[in-house]
């Protein structure tokens, strides 16, 4: 009698013990763009929410469309890209939503520092594409469905050219993330379009710089949403909710503020203004 006791207390006493750690194992899946990972943002912002919220944030870090593939399959619980065009595909056929703006910083477009197109200074995108084309200049492309490369192909039909007829030679598509790109546009002194926090964050620099920035068109503003339940019932939507919630929060807007590298200032929250009209 006294040994059952004893063990009846034991396993009261153990099942105590495990009741805070379970109730810390919340955790939900984002999937997102390479770039809010490797610009560190996720890195500095996300132990932020869990110690506000006790809910672990598991990354699934792809292109935009991938990412999007991802929330199509039931694959994630939240969305946290940057295509609004295909954002608002996802939403409309009923994959999720509603969208909310997050942030927005800009693209720009790196070279080599001896600039062979002779672009740098430009502020008219269109125009230094279309230099880069003529002058057959080594051009690296994500080539990866991601929001960075769907704005890279859209600034090429803004400026007339079509790229892929000198793909093999002057353009060359890796089919990887911005990190990875960069790193081969550094190898091969190349020009690239990519977004500036990940630029900001990347240090394998070598010859390359910024040589345009500052046109309109190179707005890059990122939203979120959650992944629909409806579609798909395993979706965490309670805790994907708070996630979403959070960063359009002045909490999750002033810690977006806050992620700076070497004191400049990577994402700009914008969760309650319209973006800017290009």
């Amino acid at each position: 009698m006294l040994k059952t006791l004893r063990r009846t207390l034991l396993a009261v006493f153990l099942g105590a013990l495990a009741l805070p750690a379970l109730a810390q194992e919340r955790s939900i899946t984002v999937a997102s763009t390479t770039s809010t990972e490797q610009s560190g943002l996720f890195g500095y912002l996300l132990p932020i929410f869990t110690q506000a919220s006790g809910i672990t944030v598991r990354v699934v870090a792809l292109g935009t469309g991938q990412a999007l593939d991802v929330g199509r399959r039931g694959d994630a619980d939240v969305l946290f890209v940057h295509d609004r065009v295909a954002e608002t595909r996802f939403v409309t056929e009923g994959y999720g939503g509603p969208r909310h703006h997050v942030m927005f910083n800009d693209f720009v477009l790196i070279g080599p520092a001896a600039d062979p197109a002779h672009i740098a200074g430009l502020r008219d995108t269109a125009e230094a594409l279309r230099r880069i084309a003529a002058a057959a200049s080594p051009f690296v492309s994500r080539g990866d469905r991601s929001g960075t490369h769907a704005a890279e192909l859209r600034l090429w039909v803004q400026a007339g050219v079509d790229p892929v007829q000198g793909r093999g030679a002057w353009y060359r598509e890796v089919g990887q993330g911005m990190g990875p790109a960069l790193n081969a546009a550094a190898a091969q002194n190349a020009y690239i379009l990519a977004d500036r926090g990940t630029w900001l964050a990347f240090r394998n620099r070598q010859e390359l710089k910024i040589v345009v920035e500052g046109d309109a068109r190179l707005f890059n503003q990122y939203g979120v949403m959650l992944v629909s339940p409806q579609r798909h019932p395993s979706v965490k939507v309670v805790d994907g909710q708070r996630f979403i919630d959070w960063l359009i929060s002045p909490a999750g807007q002033t810690a977006i503020a806050g992620y700076k590298i070497n004191g400049e200032q990577l994402f700009f929250p914008n969760a309650t203004q319209p973006e800017p009209v290009s």
